[in-house]
């Protein structure tokens, strides 16, 4: 067992109980290990570059109730907002004048933000923007809804499958939700021609080490362009209020284990890492991911789109974030890349 780095960085498939064994054995050394590998990994791929994408929350409003949630639609206490098709515009606009690329189009499962308003809003981005990639983050959809998504010209589609086992999804959202239907939504999408990103919560309630096994396993079998994970946080306005949170330690690990994986893979350091940890983006990156999200949501409603409790970047402008981030990633010996950053060809 202990030459299971170095069989993960020939990139040779490991068995559930290789994978076991690192979750379970997840020292100091163990990390430092994985992490220089994977580093190592991600630098032959995409050199000292870091992605960047503008993130625009547009709308908190979601019809379902996943217990972890802070939008879930059972929190009474939630301050809802909805932006207009203008005022997304107006965020493309500001994020493509301060060099982003991409844009994440993110959302809660929103019943009255109707899936012609949003095939419409991606036609006009993608007319007034033809050179930058357009993500979307919105949940569970017919087919031929993310058929018509892909048509207006969206590229790249994200939906975490956050527990790749049925039990342990049951005991995080409600009976009419099911993880067979996130896994048939996620192999929609790459059939359609998306790059698609999946990705899970790591110490989420109830999760075992055998849970993320499941998680990893599944990532391999699925092979997505992108993988976003990171610890959760408790919100206080939902049933897992009093869970205790998932560690920076072992979200490192896993994404470092995810870049040997599968090398090519688009990584984020999420926010969640930098809410948890001051340094924790620059340690996601120093692990192997290789991608950031700056928030251009407007000031005004960043704060409501609280998944968890006290989320960071809530108050910068959009400026100041990129200008911020893009002087961390300096910090640490890497450089922000302003372009489209697509998934790497063979």
């Amino acid at each position: 067992m202990n030459k299971l780095p170095a069989k993960l960085e020939k990139e040779q498939f490991l068995e559930k109980d290789e994978f076991k064994w690192l979750l379970e054995n997840n020292t100091p050394e163990l990390r430092a290990d994985l992490s220089n590998r994977a580093k190592r990994v991600a630098g032959e791929i995409f050199g000292n570059g870091v992605y960047v994408r503008g993130l625009i929350e547009f709308s908190n409003y979601c019809k379902n109730d996943c217990y972890y949630c802070g939008i879930r639609c059972g929190n009474e206490q939630a301050h809802r907002y909805r932006l207009s098709e203008q005022e997304i515009l107006d965020c493309c606009a500001i994020g493509y004048d301060l060099g982003f690329r991409t844009f994440v189009l993110q959302g809660g499962e929103d019943p009255d933000f109707s899936d012609e308003m949003m095939i419409k809003l991606i036609g006009k981005i993608r007319s007034d923007y033809d050179d930058c990639a357009i993500t979307l983050s919105l949940g569970e959809r017919p087919r031929a809804v993310y058929e018509a998504f892909f048509t207006a010209g969206a590229n790249r589609y994200l939906l975490r499958h956050e527990t790749a086992s049925a039990e342990h999804y049951r005991k995080l959202h409600p009976r009419e939700l099911r993880l067979e239907n996130r896994k048939e939504c996620l192999t929609h999408l790459k059939e359609i021609g998306f790059q698609v990103g999946t990705g899970f919560m790591v110490g989420s309630p109830h999760q075992t080490v055998e849970n993320l096994v499941a998680d990893l396993l599944f990532t391999k079998e699925l092979n997505p362009q992108m993988i976003g994970i990171g610890p959760f946080i408790p919100h206080q306005h939902t049933p897992y209020k009093d869970a205790k949170a998932g560690t920076l330690e072992e979200t490192l690990l896993l994404i470092s284990i995810l870049r040997l994986m599968l090398p090519k893979a688009l990584i984020p350091a999420t926010t969640a890492l930098g809410t948890i940890d001051p340094n924790g983006r620059e340690a996601g990156i120093l692990a192997g991911a290789n991608v950031v999200m700056p928030n251009l949501s407007p000031v005004s409603v960043r704060k409501d789109y609280s998944l968890y409790d006290n989320k960071i970047c809530t108050g910068d402008e959009a400026a100041e974030c990129r200008v911020c981030l893009s002087n961390r990633m300096k910090g640490i010996g890497y450089e922000i890349l302003t372009h489209r950053g697509d998934y790497p060809k063979d």
